[in-house]
């Protein structure tokens, strides 16, 4: 089993049975995480929007996260929402192609890792 260092935002979580769906920075499947998974310290609370750092490894064809680390805890909560609507929109019929309809924007996860500048602050003394 091959461990992959991965950047992602966490979807969805159920913070009583300290469980969520990861959305992995490399765009493919999503990944499920379960504090009994092989975790080497005690879990951070996770909640949706926030941006984790985690071991990625496939066991029977899903993907699997260990050792998060919060990074940003609040990063994107409004993620689940717009992908939410943007499945929504994806899903009903298309219009006919004489229609100039505009076709639903992707949302791609590398615009959510931009992490704000550090501040120069000045010092006197």
């Amino acid at each position: 089993m091959k461990l992959q260092n991965m950047f992602g935002v966490v979807l969805w979580s159920d913070s009583a049975a300290q469980k969520a769906v990861i959305w992995c920075e490399d765009q493919g499947d999503l990944a499920f995480y379960t504090p009994g998974d092989g975790s080497i310290h005690d879990a951070p609370s996770l909640d949706a929007g926030d941006l984790i750092q985690f071991d990625m490894s496939i066991q029977k064809n899903v993907r699997k996260a260990t050792n998060p680390q919060l990074l940003m805890q609040s990063h994107s909560p409004d993620l689940p929402e717009k992908l939410r609507q943007e499945g929504q929109a994806a899903s009903t019929p298309a219009a006919p192609e004489w229609a100039n309809s505009k076709p639903a924007a992707v949302v791609e996860l590398s615009s959510y890792f931009r992490q704000p500048q550090p501040q120069k602050l000045a010092c006197n003394g």
